[in-house]
């Protein structure tokens, strides 16, 4: 986890994300870049921020429409 990012969780208010949880952001944003274009990546990841939902979940969800 790089210092910024440690700083800026602690300056919003939240737990700098687990090593599970960067290992599920980074998927859910492959997923997003892959399936679209590379911007959709950081959009799809703040979508699920929005939903509150577990990242687990939104990835569970997102690898529902992977193409067979």
């Amino acid at each position: 986890m790089t210092r910024g990012l440690t700083h800026f969780a602690a300056k919003v208010g939240v737990a700098p994300p687990t090593a599970q949880e960067r290992k599920d952001i980074l998927a859910l944003a492959a997923f997003a870049a892959h399936e679209s274009e590379r911007f959709a990546a950081p959009i799809a990841c703040w979508i699920t921020g929005a939903t509150g939902k577990p990242l687990a979940e939104a990835l569970k969800l997102a690898n529902e429409l992977r193409d067979p």
